[in-house]
Formats: C-alpha cells, structure tokens, sequence
C-alpha cells in the first residue's frame, strides 16, 4: 500500500494536522455540490478543505434518480433561466466526463385525449432545444413507435416523442470531482460530523467537529464556511424570514433488466396524480422512479422506501407495461433521497409545484447554499464562491475551465471498448492506479454486472472506505444491483478487501452484519409491521 495511500490509515494520521491549519475555505457536506465547491476553490489556489458527517454521496447525491437533465419540467413552469443553464452543463458533462455522463434516449408515449399532446410536448421540445443550441427530437407515429417501444400500454397510443437527456452514476460523478480537487490541492474528510459554528462576535470563524470512528473533537478554523448540507442546512445557520428547508422524498425500484426490459428511458404521467414518472435503463438494470412527497423522518435516519410508494411505482408499471406484470417479487432493490427543496413555508402547495430554484444564505464568515439540481453543481459552486470571496480575501473569475482535465488514457488491450470507456469515465485521474492494479488482479467482473473486481480493491485500498457500505453502496453499487445486497458475493468480497480495508475478522464480521441490516432496513422492499 503506498504512503500516500487515501484511506483510514491515512485519515486517522491527517485529522490532526488538518485541524491545526488555516484554511481558507471549509466545505460542509460531502454531496455533489459540496464537492464542485472544493473543486473549484481548489482549481483557484485557496486552502480548502471539506467535512462529511457521514460518506461522500451518502445523502441525497447517491439517491437521486441519476439524471443529469435539462429540466423539461422547468419550462412549463417558467424557469427558462434554470432550464437553459442545465442544458449547457448537461453538454459540458457529457463532453468532459463519457463513460460517466452518457447520452440517454428519453421517450414520451401519447395516448388519445391524453396530456401532454404530440402538439404541446413538441412545442416545449422546441424551446429545449433552442435553449441547448440544436434539434434533439423526433416525433414517431404509431407503427414506428410500437418497433420503438414493444410493451407500451397499447389502448390510445396514437405516437411518442423521443428527445435526449443523460444519465450518471451520482455517486462516482461526486468521487471524480473530489479526486479532481483533491489533485488541485484540496482536502476531503469523511466520518466528521459539525457540531456547531464557532464565532466571534457576528462572524463565522470555524467550526467544531466530532470525528464520528474515534468520538475524539477537533476545531477547524477558516476565513469562510460554506455549507452545502442539503436538508440538513436549516440546522446550523442563522434562521431569519420564512425561507426554509421543505424535506422531499423520492424513492426508486430497482428492477433486473430481463424483467422489464427497456432500451430509451420512457417519461409518462401517473394516472393516480399526473405527476411525471420515469422507466429508464441504468447500469444494466432497470429503475422505476420517482414519487415526491415530505419527508417526515428524522433527518439523522436514512431515508427508506415507504409501503405506499412501492404501490405507487410498481401501478406506475402495471399502467405503462400491463403486459410485464412486474410484481413486488421481482424488486431487486430500492433507494430513497430527500431532496431540499425551498419554500416560502406554504406548505399547502403539492410537493410536485414546489420551485427547484436555489437560495444562498450569507451571514458575515459563512454562506450557506440550498437546493438547486445536480446537473448545475458547476453554477453553484462559482455562485457560493462569489460570495464567499469577500471573506476570503480574493476576487473570483470564472474563465470556464474544464471541470475534468483531459488526459490521453493509456492502452488497456484486456479491456473491451465499453470496459475502456466506463472505467476512464469513473476513475479519472486515478486511472493509472486502477490499471497497474488491474494487471495484477486481471478484468474479472462481479457477477453480471459492469463493476470490475480491480475496482472493488481500488476502491478499498484508496477511496477513503470507512465502513462496508461505503464500499457497496456508493464506491461500487453492487449492494444495489445484486440480490440480498449482493450477499452471495460477500466471501469472495472479504477475501479481496478486508486487508486492504485494514480490518481483522472481528471487525469485518461486525462491517457485515451493520451492512446487511442496513440493506434489509433501507435498500431492500420495506416489510410490513
């Protein structure tokens, strides 16, 4: 194992040395747009470091419905401005990051005296794709379509739209992003939870964190404080106006893809509500996603699945594919994300109308950012960092710099052209690492899935793993796209990891009772009390 080795070891030896700096900038939360902060205040030479309380992409970023979208939806709601600034980082994703952000086929089925019509939806299209610069749909009529789209509910369908968005493995695209800042010179913790700001006088000079493995307490000190905590962003700042945090949940089954087989992600209405709901094709399995109601749970809980919306999701597949009859049985998985979403405390408006603008918060020595979309984390963190510039000391340009920096990859002749592709889009700059390590261990896949065993021992010997979840649910998601949470996989998984994770059997026995319980209570289909 190498010394420079980003692990436990590693961290257990830096928290320390960490605390005693000066920083010029410290990230709260460890999701995507806390991660694009650290990476562009990194890019630009200021001392930054970032705090998780629990994992990289634990909270909504590895449980969101893996879209990096446009936001169609924005349109008919009058957010031009968000919808235009997400198609173009939707390009930019897609250009700087394949193999991670991939193209993905969306279709709208359109059934008689149905909404919206082949006129209305095209209409909007239009205005998508004047946004984005160019044409990307197609209208198909009947015939075409049913060659398109077998399955599809048949009684009414007079044709379907098809345009283009894209889809990402959340969890990988925040880890690329950490190891870009990381190589920049930033720094990023796991396991520290914030137990309160520290101030002086009306500013924010720091904060006091707990290191969650060691329970030991530690005083950060920075010029700034951003936080971008997601639906935890109410809990430490300075509350002032109605504006607040509006917990939202939206939760997914995850379906193996010879159950329901499908090539585009198709994009119809609930006949319960009319809300938009999704059928796509995701890592060689199939997601049913999502519903959108408040979430009321204690927030220090992970979020799970309800009764009622596993209902909801599999009548959205009885509505749209009668002919698969999916069943509760064939559910392989399922997640759950909380979203913040913010309101002005009208909580008589349907979740669904809820705005998905943004709002930043900014109090002397701390700016707190809430909401916003996945696909702009770049606009986020250049518009936290304005506002942190002040306290900081530096003025902020965007000259439009690659998120990604390009590299010319080197030969990987064991590798097929997909195998190729996935693994330069997932690991980045890391990608020597995972190779040499390849050589070693060879290109076996787990099981039926696209996850390489080399990246299993990749992930556990330099991606920062504290605990067997980290490595199962978000370095890897194979606890998603396996039965039981992969469980049959799990001896062969510890005789490839637990010495690389630096763990004797105890500890590894124990990983892996948390994690299975974890699974059952959180990932699986919830169980009737």
């Amino acid at each position: 194992m190498t010394m420079n080795a980003w692990n436990a070891a590693w961290r257990e030896r830096a928290l320390p040395e960490l605390a005693a700096r000066e920083w010029d900038l410290i990230v709260v939360g460890g999701g995507i747009s806390g991660a694009g902060i650290l990476r562009e205040a990194a890019r630009r030479g200021w001392t930054c470091l970032l705090l998780e309380q629990r994992d990289f992409a634990w909270g909504t970023s590895s449980r969101s419905s893996k879209m990096v979208h446009g936001g169609l939806r924005y349109i008919a709601k009058g957010q031009l401005k968000l919808t235009r600034d997400s198609v173009r980082e939707r390009q930019r994703l897609l250009q700087e990051a394949p193999g991670l952000v991939e193209p993905l086929s969306f279709v709208m089925p359109h059934y008689q005296g149905g909404f919206p019509g082949p006129k209305v939806f095209g209409g909007l299209l239009a205005v998508y794709d004047a946004l984005a610069g160019k044409r990307n749909h197609l209208y198909y009529p009947l015939q075409q379509l049913r060659y398109l789209a077998p399955g599809l509910k048949d009684a009414g369908l007079l044709g379907g739209t098809r345009f283009f968005d894209a889809v990402t493995d959340d969890a990988r695209l925040v880890q690329r992003v950490l190891s870009e800042a990381r190589a920049d010179g930033g720094e990023a913790l796991n396991g520290v939870q914030v137990i309160e700001l520290l101030r002086e006088g009306e500013r924010v000079v720091g904060l006091l964190g707990e290191d969650r493995e060691s329970g030991r307490r530690f005083t950060f000190r920075g010029r700034a404080v951003a936080q971008a905590t997601g639906v935890w962003a109410d809990q430490l700042r300075q509350q002032s106006g109605l504006e607040h945090i509006r917990p939202l949940r939206g939760s997914h089954l995850l379906l193996p893809a010879w159950r329901l087989p499908v090539a585009h992600a198709f994009s119809f209405m609930h006949a319960r509500d009319q809300r938009p709901v999704f059928v796509f094709p995701w890592e060689g399995a199939t997601v049913v996603g999502t519903t959108d109601l408040d979430h009321r749970a204690p927030l220090e809980q992970e979020a799970r699945i309800s009764a009622e919306e596993v209902d909801y999701l599999l009548a959205a597949c009885a509505q749209q594919f009668p002919s698969a009859a999916v069943q509760a049985g064939d559910v392989l998985s399922t997640w759950a994300g909380v979203r913040p979403v913010v309101s002005d405390g009208a909580n008589s408006r349907k979740p669904s109308d809820e705005k998905r603008e943004h709002a930043l918060w900014v109090e002397p020595g701390c700016v707190t950012l809430a909401g916003g979309k996945l696909t702009t984390f770049r606009l986020l963190a250049l518009e936290v960092l304005q506002a942190c510039a002040g306290f900081v000391g530096r003025p902020l340009e965007d000259q439009g710099a690659t998120i990604f920096r390009a590299g010319t990859p080197p030969p990987m002749p064991s590798l097929s052209p997909y195998q190729q592709k996935r693994l330069i889009g997932r690991h980045g700059r890391e990608l020597p690492g995972v190779l040499a390590l390849l050589h070693e261990l060879g290109s076996e896949r787990v099981a039926a899935t696209h996850t390489l065993w080399v990246e299993l021992a990749w992930a556990a010997q330099n991606e920062l793993v504290l605990h067997l979840d980290d490595l199962l649910l978000r370095r890897t998601r194979l606890g998603l796209l396996l039965a039981d949470g992969a469980r049959a996989e799990l001896p062969r998984i510890r005789a490839l990891c637990q010495a690389r994770l630096g763990w004797d059997d105890a500890r590894w026995e124990q990983e892996e009772r948390d994690y299975l319980q974890l699974w059952r209570d959180c990932y699986s289909l919830p169980t009737e009390t």
